[in-house]
């Protein structure tokens, strides 16, 4: 068996099987599903060359010229250039010194100045905002609060409460209402007392003078009535006292009566009078109305004749051409059908390229320190006569800095404050000692800063921290004038006893101290606070500095103070520190964008300073930022300072000095060690005093011989270091002792020097920067820089004498804050060496690849740090390497740079740099080369198979870098040596051409080969590939780069894995994004001879080769969705949204807004309506459901077994007996319906046959008219149809909603953009098959986009909601992603799909009336009775059959006017279905909820029947008299729920629109339509019980049983209830039942053919399936003959739809019975086809047979026939109401019933038994 071979191994199916052939079928089962491609692999397509480009615009020069679109087919000459940028700083001035660059010799120093001089360079590309995406356009996307809002009709209210006794009724006549009793007179025992029911009833004159007796259960009388009395139909009241008494009876005209009973005689009476008087004025505005007809029968028709037909009065378009109507449809202010899209509406820019920005300084987070306050608790007045504030007794000297616990270490330099009260500076004021050299000279970093005043006493700083967290702190340090010990000195200080005698005391040694030791400090105390709340950065403000700790001077240094803050925040010990009593008030805050007067740590004012002196100036302090590349920014500015640290003097075992114990150290810094050469004034100064000095001292320990230091000098270096440069240090004892004795002698020494010790700054070009241990020596003699240990005792330079044998006394660190010197062995030898090459020595290739080699190892920070000047002399020595070595491996490094730049996430620096800071160097042809030409080179050979694959990989990585250096060296290159002149093709030498195609080539293997091991760098590549291809566009020979295209997409085949589309897909996208995407594709006419004119052009609405040579880019992705289309869902699903968003960037360019730009664009898509109708079989899905079960498969219509669905597989068994190994996916692709990788798919076929009910499957939408739908199928002969796309193969499966949905908006665009005479053209050439799927891709659009409803919606968003909690959604699924359910998101999604409704249904009319316009001699042909006809019919009624809104209905019913105008045959002549359908879609809408719908439908009503009465001569409208009479009885039967007060006022207007029509005043017009409506009312109140009903299905039948019987004479109304009555029991899955109905219809049809004489054999053919098929023969030849079409068609149709429904009912026996009418037919016609299958079908029905027999898994019911024998209350004889037809099993009776089944073997017809029910009463 088939299924056996099918058995698939447990590997799941990647790619859906495609069927080409049935022989295919069995060796697609047969073979293994392969992984990665499906079925059979498509041949890969062959390439079409491109055009010439270059060459097709010079010779069609003079044709483009003269386009009025020219500038869709030429580029802008202005397209690029290149620009410079002012460089922006934050400063006054550059922050370069000003001679620096002369002084500057290091070709290192040299090139960082210029990096932070230099200004930025770019290249603008005018049209760069048009390149991107559509949401990067410049317009953006419009205001959606613009959008109109639609009324539908199913956003109303449920039970909106339209005062309904109004809304029918007419101002003026007879009007009366009370209480009556009302008996049911139609329930099947006679009426009884108890059977009345009182009612409220209201009498009331309709718009049209009728009248009608409403009756409600209440006084509410605004309400829809209950039902209703038309009295039109009544023909008299008598009383009637049998049953009660105060009776009376409405007698109607069809025997049936209505009985009423007052509440008294006088309300009976009165009742009686009024509904007779009524009676009396209906009788005699009949007999007038028959009086005038009699009249004018003979008058003179010519009169009629000439004064036109009725259009102008219910034409107003029409009269006017139907030209205007379709110009005002088609006319600007309509919605872009793209703006309603919901991807337009996502704001999704991962697309978007990140915004770059120039190179700035960036600082860690800022704080404000604002110092305030230091006090004592010891205080008193210091001025002499006592008279002042009181204030701290001595001066006090604060100095701030950072320190981070958590990394151990220092992270700000320091800064000084001096919070001194003026009088307490004073007692400083007098010492001016020559060691502090402290003259006002200039200093080197500042040209006389004018600002210097002011700057003495800072008192605001602002730190920065680039990592902060909580354990950072702020540590104050207090130094005082050096008086003796810490401990002697705060003493008074930590006594709490405030006694002034104590202050008088202290005041005292203070000023001696003050006017002795000025110049030296001493510690004192310390205190802290933390910074931060948390690591992000909050500023912890409440937190107020410690108490001041005194210092303790073993415990000095920073690592000790690191110690104490472990400690801070543990209090038992930090108890243990002796306090000070005192206050140090610092606050701080964040820094705001606009500080004022601020200037930096090289006191470099900014731009907001201000010079005037009352806002204080705030400082910046230096941060000692990590040496992490992760925190390191690319130096901007020029800063160049050396932190100097004396750290420790071990003192104690000298012999040399006498005295040395107070030990100050003095600092300088000089160039020379000649005798009298002066220190540099460059080191930063105190506050108080300069800004700049020449010396600083460190503060003294007093009696310490090992002291330790803490203290920080600043110094400025100058901008260019030699070997003389070097740190001097001077020892002095400091004489603390002031004693009284001493002064008889010489005068008081306060200083002795003891020792020198000095430190070169540079080694091997370096500065130095760790940590040093060095001598003191006793002298300093001149020279002393050049001495030098020999060892043996020897040494060389000046005679030294050394402190304690040379050994290394003192410790002192530096650090060097510079960006002008690195600390970087590897760079600074680079440099060095290229310096030396540029200087004349020769430049050795080998050398210098050393060099190269070694900046490998070069520090991440350090290369972060400079990286503007490491790229820049990078791709120097690239420009001028002699060898490809060096060039490979100066690439090389370039890679490591940039890799390491990623690596540690810093590619921001990396595209600033490219953006702003690189430059081509000045290209002069014989010396170097260019940075692209050689880059290409050096490239390919990194991407060769035989390199190294790490490096390669980076490459491929970070491949956009070198791609946009590539793009900007084009740039500067063509414009600065003024090449842009030229054509493309000389632009660049052929080498340069041939070095990009080898780039191309090479890069192709990494991309396909590498996706699975390294996917990040193959997609990178890819990716930076095609923004390289698409910006060539801009500089090169576009032809050759259009080969660059073709390259790559050779590469690619189909049935490739899903990453490789991807990757193609996105390649496509960014090229076709390119800003003059639309001239590339040169959208003009390409003909042969002369010069065309575009209306001459031949257009091309395929992909023919010629198509795709002449507009590359447009073909090219035109192909690949199409192939794309033939591959699994998510290729599909990325193809298409590539074309999407292409289509919605063309939609939205405000350079192609205009109508004309548009329609030239939609030229170029044309061939997009073949390829959907080459799909059409996929796109075709009309179930809107936004949770399919499986995506890419609908079911449309359940068929009588497998083959239907797909001929191709033997039908041997039903789905039900299927092997059940069979493996579901393969059998889903196989019949097409399911797409394999959804674990989901529901194998339908093995559901089936349960039993009776739930053997339907029903996909239909919920539409009540199944055979009404576009497509009447007939599932037992539905051939697959072939592909169109020649040999190729193509997939039968469904498209998923949100592909169809996309692909739909594409095609609507093009339709709407197109120009009339392009569309003619597509129709002209088209086959009429390609018509028939054109327009059902336009019905397909309507249900796919029909508007479902708010409440739908919100549903809709509630659901996906909670799948999306559970997870089980894949998101792909819906259309639409942004299903909110918040109220504005409901309201935002519902304003948006009703929008897009409306706009495709317009764009859908407009396309449908050009084409009636345009088409309609072919419409015509066999009187508008043709397939394509019908076709565009259908889409018509499709229109009716969606929700549309108010203002889309308003224009389709103008379009149906002009359709009925124009095409009157289809609708009056031959068979009936077109008018019948139209019919009852239109009194659908004559019973809406919206009255202006109402308005227009009866309107639309009237018109039909007046055109009908025109064409038939002015005879009659029998036609449309019938058709109206049937689609009502239709619509009862549907229970649609008409004949409210809505209907019955649409009813008035009709008959209103009839009186007041004055052509036809002296017809019998108006006459026959006041009939018509009569008749109406009456069906209605005929079935009015059928609403009551609708939830009991069975009395529902019932009632239809009856009304048919009623009908029995007339055919047509008797097929109408039959009809109905199978789609009832198909609803409720009774099959059988269903397919009786079916029988009936057809034995009713061919009784009718009989007694014709067209067919041989009547209802008595049908005896053997049914014995009740008698009622059939009992057809009259009345009135409702005369417009009957039945033919030997629709009776092969029926006959057809008979043995289908018997196939689903599982009456396989009886199939026979129903062919044996079709074959002899068939025979006749000689139709071979479908006699073959016929018999296959009795083949396999017989085959069915035999199965149940011998399984016995048929479950059929038994039916019973049951009647009712009552005893009524009245003594009226006994009725026998027999009711049920074929054994519907009767209301009565069914809770009986209904859970018995009982299955019976046989196979014979079911006999009916008769059950007695007797009724006690």
């Amino acid at each position: 068996m088939q299924a056996d071979k099918c058995r698939t191994s447990g590997r799941s199916v990647k790619k859906e099987l495609v069927i080409e052939s049935p022989l295919q079928c069995k060796d697609a089962a047969q073979g293994e599903v392969e992984a990665e491609s499906p079925g059979p692999v498509p041949a890969k397509p062959k390439l079409i060359e491109p055009l010439d480009y270059e060459n097709v615009i010079v010779q069609k020069k003079t044709q483009i010229l003269n386009d009025c679109l020219r500038e869709m087919l030429l580029f802008p000459y202005d397209d690029f250039q290149t620009a410079i940028l002012r460089r922006q700083g934050r400063y006054l001035r550059s922050t370069v010194p000003a001679k620096a660059q002369e002084e500057a010799q290091s070709l290192f120093v040299t090139e960082c100045i210029k990096t932070y001089n230099s200004d930025w360079h770019l290249v603008n590309y005018k049209y760069e905002d048009y390149s991107g995406e559509f949401r990067q356009l410049p317009n953006k996307v419009a205001k959606l609060d613009k959008l109109p809002v639609h009324v539908y009709e199913v956003d109303e209210e449920v039970d909106k409460d339209e005062d309904a006794a109004s809304l029918g009724s007419q101002k003026g006549g007879i009007t009366k209402h009370g209480w009556l009793y009302k008996g049911n007179v139609n329930s099947a025992i006679s009426v009884t007392m108890r059977s009345f029911k009182r009612r409220f009833f209201h009498l009331i004159q309709l718009g049209d003078g009728s009248y009608n007796l409403n009756f409600y259960k209440d006084e509410k009388i605004s309400k829809e009535p209950k039902g209703s009395i038309f009295l039109d139909s009544c023909m008299g009241v008598v009383q009637n006292n049998k049953v009660r008494r105060f009776a009376f009876e409405l007698k109607m005209q069809d025997k049936s009566s209505y009985l009423l009973a007052a509440d008294s005689e006088v309300e009976m009476e009165e009742w009686i009078t009024t509904l007779n008087k009524i009676l009396q004025l209906n009788f005699e505005a009949a007999m007038q109305e028959k009086r005038n007809g009699d009249a004018h029968e003979d008058d003179d028709q010519s009169r009629l004749e000439g004064s036109g037909s009725g259009l102008d009065s219910y034409l107003p378009e029409l009269a006017k051409s139907a030209r205007e109507a379709e110009i005002k449809l088609k006319s600007e202010s309509r919605v872009k059908l793209f703006y309603l899209d919901p991807d337009a509406q996502k704001l999704d820019f991962s697309s978007a390229e990140p915004e770059v920005k120039p190179f700035e300084e960036k600082f860690g987070k800022r704080i404000l320190v604002k110092c305030n306050d230091l006090s004592f608790n010891l205080q008193c007045c210091v001025a002499e006569n006592e008279e002042g504030p009181t204030t701290n007794v001595e001066p006090f000297f604060v100095t701030l800095s950072l320190f981070d616990i958590k990394y151990n270490r220092k992270i700000s330099a320091d800064f000084h404050v001096d919070l001194n009260h003026f009088s307490v500076r004073q007692m400083l004021a007098t010492t001016s000692p020559s060691v502090m050299n402290g003259g006002r000279q200039s200093s080197p970093a500042l040209q006389d800063n004018p600002h210097e005043a002011a700057m003495q006493y800072p008192k605001q700083g602002i730190f920065s921290v680039t990592c902060p967290h909580p354990d950072i702190f702020l540590v104050a340090r207090i130094e005082k004038v050096l008086q003796g010990s810490i401990t002697h000195g705060a003493e008074p200080y930590m006594k709490s006893s405030d006694s002034s005698k104590v202050a008088q005391k202290v005041l005292k040694n203070a000023k001696q101290a003050c006017q002795r030791l000025g110049q030296y400090r001493m510690p004192f105390a310390w205190a802290a606070r933390t910074l931060f709340k948390d690591a992000s950065g909050n500023l912890d403000k409440n937190a107020r500095f410690s108490a001041l700790y005194k210092q303790d001077s073993n415990k000095l240094s920073n690592e000790d103070m690191l110690k104490f803050l472990a400690d801070f925040r543990k209090p038992e010990k930090m108890a243990k520190l002796p306090v000070i009593l005192g206050n140090l008030d610092i606050t701080i805050d964040n820094v705001s964008s606009d500080v004022p007067n601020y200037v930096n740590s090289s006191y470099i004012p900014m731009k907001q300073f201000e010079t005037c002196a009352k806002t204080p100036i705030t400082f910046e302090v230096e941060e000692f930022v990590p040496c992490i590349p992760r925190h390191t920014q690319p130096h901007t500015i020029y800063n160049n300072h050396l932190y100097v640290y004396p750290k420790y003097l071990k003192y104690d075992s000298q012999k040399t000095f006498a005295k040395a114990r107070n030990i100050a150290i003095c600092i300088e810094f000089k160039d020379s060690d000649e005798e009298d050469s002066l220190p540099l004034k460059c080191i930063y100064g105190r506050p108080g005093g300069p800004l700049f000095t020449r010396s600083a001292f460190a503060a003294v320990l007093h009696h310490h011989q090992n002291p330790e230091f803490y203290d920080e000098i600043k110094i400025e270096l100058p901008t260019q270091l030699h070997e003389k440069h070097h740190l001097l240090f001077t020892f002095f004892h400091v004489s603390c002792d002031n004693s009284s004795k001493g002064s008889t002698k010489k005068k008081d020494v306060v200083e002795t020097q003891v020792g020198y010790s000095w430190l070169p700054l540079l080694k091997d070009g370096r500065v130095v920067t760790s940590e040093q241990h060095i001598p003191v020596s006793a002298n300093l003699p001149p020279g002393y820089l050049g001495y030098q240990e020999l060892g043996m005792g020897r040494h060389h330079g000046p005679e030294i004498k050394w402190v304690d044998g040379s050994k290394p006394l003192l410790k002192v660190s530096t650090h060097l804050v510079s960006t002008v010197y690195t600390q970087d062995q590897h760079l600074h030898n680079f440099f060095q060496y290229c310096q030396k090459t540029e200087s004349g020595a020769q430049a050795l290739g080998s050398e210098l690849v050393k060099y190269l080699k070694s900046l490998h190892a070069m520090e991440g920070h350090v290369m972060i740090a400079f990286l503007p000047t490491i790229l820049n002399q990078l791709f120097r020595v690239l420009t001028r390497a002699t060898q490809e070595e060096v060039a490979v491996n100066v690439t090389r490094v370039i890679i490591h740079v940039v890799a390491q730049c990623h690596e540690e996430g810093l590619e921001s620096h990396l595209r600033s740099y490219v953006k702003y800071a690189y430059k081509a160097e000045p290209y002069v042809a014989s010396k170097y080369k260019t940075v692209h030409e050689e880059l290409t080179k050096t490239m390919t050979t990194i991407l060769k198979p035989s390199a190294d694959f790490l490096t390669s990989n980076k490459l491929l990585k970070y491949s956009w870098f070198f791609f946009e250096v590539l793009i900007k060296s084009m740039a500067q290159h063509l414009i600065e040596n003024s090449k842009v002149k030229l054509l493309r093709n000389q632009r660049f030498p052929a080498s340069y051409h041939h070095a990009v195609e080898t780039v191309v080539n090479m890069l192709m293997p990494h991309i396909t080969q590498k996706f699975r091991d390294n996917p990040e760098a193959s997609k990178n590549a890819n990716h930076s590939l095609a923004v390289f291809i698409k910006r060539c566009f801009t500089f090169m020979d576009r032809g050759f780069v259009f080969k660059q295209i073709n390259n790559y997409i050779s590469c690619f085949a189909p049935g490739d894995p899903k990453t490789l589309f991807e990757y193609k897909f996105e390649f496509l996208r960014v090229v076709c994004n390119h800003e003059h995407y639309i001239p590339l594709n040169l959208p003009m006419p390409f003909g042969k001879g002369r010069i065309q004119r575009y209306q001459d052009l031949q257009l091309d609405y395929a992909l023919t080769d010629e198509f795709c040579r002449n507009h590359f880019l447009v073909g090219l992705l035109l192909r690949e969705v199409g192939t794309a289309l033939q591959e699994f869902r998510e290729v599909r699903l990325i193809a298409i949204s590539v074309l999407k968003n292409l289509l919605i960037k063309h939609s939205f360019d405000d350079r192609y807004a205009s109508r004309s730009h548009q329609a030239r664009i939609a030229t170029l898509y044309l061939p997009l309506f073949g390829l959907l109708i080459e799909n059409v079989q996929r796109i075709n899905v009309r179930d809107v459901s936004p949770f399919p079960v499986n995506p890419g498969s609908t079911v449309k219509e359940e068929s009588l077994a497998l083959p239907a669905v797909n001929p191709l597989v033997t039908p041997q068994k039903s789905g039900a007996t299927l092997d059940a190994s069979l493996h579901k996916d393969l059998f889903g692709a196989i019949s097409g319906i399911a797409s394999p990788y959804t674990n989901s798919t529901p194998n339908i076929n093995s559901v089936r046959n349960a039993d009776s009910r739930g053997s339907l499957i029903s996909t239909d939408s919920g539409n009540s008219l199944p055979e009404r739908n576009s497509e009447k199928s007939n599932s037992l002969d539905k051939h697959q149809q072939g592909g169109t796309l020649g040999n190729s193969v193509v997939r039968c499966d469904k498209l998923d909603q949100s592909e169809i949905k996309n692909l739909l908006m594409c095609f609507l665009y093009i339709l709407k953009s197109m120009s009339d005479d392009a569309l003619f053209t597509y129709w002209n050439k088209a086959s009429t098959s390609e018509l028939m799927d054109f327009f059902t891709i336009s019905e397909v659009c309507l249900h796919q986009f029909q508007y479902m409803g708010k409440r739908y919606i919100a549903r809709t968003g509630m659901m996906h909601a909670r799948l999306q909690q559970l997870g089980s959604l894949d998101n792909s699924l819906t259309f639409n992603h942004s299903y909110g359910h918040s109220d504005a998101d409901v309201l935002h999604q519902s304003l948006l799909e009703a929008n897009i409704a409306t706009e495709v249904c317009l764009t859908a009319l407009d396309t449908l009336s050009l084409f009636t316009l345009a088409f309609k001699n072919q419409l015509l042909a066999d009187h508008g009775h043709n397939p394509l006809m019908k076709k565009v019919f259908d889409v018509y009624l499709c229109f009716l059959q969606k929700h549309q809104s108010e203002t889309a209905l308003k224009n389709v019913f103008t379009a149906l006017r002009s359709l009925i105008y124009k095409f009157p045959s289809t609708f009056y002549e031959g068979r009936a279905d077109m008018c019948s359908a139209l019919c009852y879609e239109i009194l659908k809408y004559c019973n809406s909820k919206l009255s202006a719908i109402r308005t227009e439908a009866s309107q639309l009503l009237y018109f039909l029947m007046r055109n009908n009465f025109d064409y038939t001569g002015k005879k009659s409208f029998v036609r449309t008299h019938l058709q109206v009479i049937i689609s009502v009885s239709q619509l009862i039967a549907d229970v649609v729920g008409i004949g409210g007060t809505r209907f019955q006022q649409s009813l008035s207007i009709i008959n209103n629109c009839a009186n007041s029509d004055r052509l036809i005043k002296h017809t019998t017009f108006s006459s026959d339509v006041k009939d018509l409506t009569k008749r109406i009312r009456t069906v209605l109140m005929a079935t009015a019980q059928m609403k009551e009903h609708e939830n009991d299905p069975e009395m529902l039948v019932d009632l239809q049983y009856s009304l048919a019987k009623s009908y029995a004479s007339t055919p047509e109304l008797r097929k109408t209830w039959l009809d109905s009555m199978a789609r009832i029991h198909v609803k409720n899955g009774d099959l059988s039942e269903a397919a009786m109905c079916y029988v009936h219809v057809t034995a009713l049809v061919a009784e009718y053919l009989t007694r014709k004489g067209v067919f041989r054999q009547g209802c008595t053919a049908f005896r053997v399936i049914t014995p009740n098929i008698d009622e059939e023969a009992s057809m009259m030849e009345d009135v409702g003959m005369q417009d009957v079409h039945f033919n030997e068609d629709v009776l092969m149709e029926l006959l057809e739809q008979c043995a289908d429904g018997l196939w689903k009912a599982e009456r396989y026996e009886l199939i026979a019975d129903i062919y044996k009418l079709i074959i002899p037919i068939y025979e006749k016609r000689r139709d071979f086809e479908r006699l073959a299958h016929l018999y296959d079908t009795l083949h396999r029905a017989y085959s069915k047979v035999t199965e149940v027999m011998h399984s016995g898994r048929r479950l059929l019911g038994t039916y019973f026939r049951v009647a009712f024998f009552g005893q009524a209350a009245v003594s009226s004889p006994p009725k026998r109401h027999s009711s049920g037809i074929f054994g519907t099993s009767v209301w009565f009776a069914s809770f009986l019933f209904k859970s018995v089944c009982i299955s019976v073997q046989s196979l014979q017809t079911p006999k009916e038994i008769n059950v007695l029910f007797h009724l006690q009463t």
